[in-house]
Order: C-alpha cells, then structure tokens, then sequence
C-alpha cells in the first residue's frame, strides 16, 4: 500500500516524504506522510509517527532529504536518555518543483514564464479568454488554462506554500479582483499584482468593495510588482519580479516598488 500510493503522489506532483526506521528498533519499519492527507504505515509507536511525521512535513516544505534521531517514543533529544537506544529515521522527501500560477495571458506573460522555468518553477498560465490563452503563445508554459481565477485557486490552492507564487498580470476587474481575492486565501509565498501606484490605489478600492479590508491580508501584495531597478521591457520586467520572489522567500529586504514612493518609470 505504502509503495503504490507513493508512487502516485509523485506521478501527481503531490509533496510526499517517505520515513524509513535505518537504526534501531523496528529496522525498516517505513511511514508515508503528506500535507492534508492521513499517514499510511507506522515506526512501531505511535508517539513517534506523529513527531517524526510532523519533523518530515517540515523538511519536505524546505525540499531537504535527511536522517533524524528519536527515542523510541518519539523523544526528541534521545541522547539526553542514558541506556535508550536511539532510532535513526531517514526523511526522504519528494518535493515538486515551486508552483508560478500567472493569471493573465498579456505581452509580460510569456517572458516571466520563460525566467520562472530557468528557476525551475512549474508555470500555469490562466486567462478567460480562449484567444489569448493557447499553448502556441505560450510554449514554456507546463499548463495553459482557458478559466476564471475561483476554480483554479480553489483546486490548486490549498496546495499552495511558501516556496510558490502567484502573480497576477491583468489590468481587468473581473479578474484580477477574484484573482486577488483566491490567492489571499492561500499561504502561497508571494502575490504580485502588476498596475502603477493609481491603478493599484483603485484596485484596492474594488477590494473593499467586495470585503477584502484587513490590513494584514493587503500587506502580502506586491505591487507595483517587482525590484526598483528601472526595467522597461518585459523581460527585465520578469527577472525584476523572479529576483522580488526570491529576496522574499529567503527573508531579505529588497528594494521592492511595493515598498517605494514616487513614479514607476524615471
């Protein structure tokens, strides 16, 4: 059961870290664990599946592969119990790669996808509009979606973490509004949101509108989109928004427009 269903998950693209007892008690004893969804095997105590299972889904947000120590319990600190033996764990995770979901099939699409993939990202596009929304305009794309921002947040967002993005590139109401609205409601890592400073001041006006107030929520989006560094084509557009994404995840203060006053373009 462990070995079929693991298999699956990562055909689906689905985080899953496999636990492998390689020392101590229970030798080769393994337990499946992934987000959401209930464990399948065991250590042999069930203290220690819930701790060793709760370390792994921690490793495998980070991407790592690793070995653990534990008591046999579940201790934490075995080395600090004399005369315990010591179970080595090995987390071995399966992580897919960072999700980019850009929501908008514009001219600045295509080179953001393009830099995204260089990144290693698995890149959606999504637009309403079937004319524009088509894999021979966007060929670096992994999937191309012809929808509404609500059903693909709603599928896909629950799988969203820190290590994702969703950027939205319309300057459409009837988008960007749910667009914005179903990535609030996720714990992806980065929301950028392009327009000017006046396009945004009104987009935030719509947001209230439909109850979207709390400050802590509006605080996560990032617009202007984007690094302070004066690009003007999309493709300098794009490494300015890939390097925004990348100062965020790893806790740096980056000179982001979002943070800064005045025009856009000097």
């Amino acid at each position: 059961m462990i070995y079929p269903t693991l298999a699956d998950r990562i055909r689906k693209n689905k985080p899953v870290a496999l636990l492998t007892v390689i020392d101590g008690p229970n030798l080769g004893a393994t337990l499946l664990t992934s987000p959401n969804v209930e464990n399948i095997g065991t250590l042999g105590d069930q203290e220690l599946d819930r701790v060793s299972s709760r370390d792994a889904l921690g490793e495998l947000e980070a991407g790592r592969t690793s070995v653990r120590n534990y008591g046999p319990s579940g201790q934490v600190t075995p080395e600090d119990l004399q005369d315990t033996p010591v179970v080595r764990v090995f987390v071995e995770s399966f992580s897919p790669p960072p999700q980019m979901l850009i929501f908008g099939a514009v001219d600045f699409t295509a080179a953001l996808a393009r830099v995204a993939k260089v990144l290693g990202y698995y890149v959606v596009v999504c637009d309403a509009r079937e004319v524009f929304a088509t894999h021979r305009r966007f060929p670096m794309a992994d999937e191309v979606l012809v929808t509404w921002p609500t059903p693909v947040l709603t599928e896909r967002g629950p799988d969203l973490g820190a290590r994702d993005a969703i950027c939205i590139l319309t300057h459409d109401p009837k988008f960007d509004v749910p667009a914005i609205q179903g990535a609030l409601a996720t714990s992806v890592g980065y929301i950028g949101v392009m327009g000017s400073r006046k396009t945004h001041a009104k987009r935030l006006e719509r947001l209230a509108e439909v109850g979207v107030t709390k400050s802590q929520d509006l605080a996560r989006l990032m617009s202007p989109i984007g690094l302070d560094i004066g690009s003007r084509t999309p493709e300098e557009t794009a490494i300015s928004i890939c390097a925004e994404i990348i100062g965020k995840r790893v806790g740096r203060n980056v000179p982001s427009l979002a943070n800064s006053e005045g025009p856009i373009h000097k």
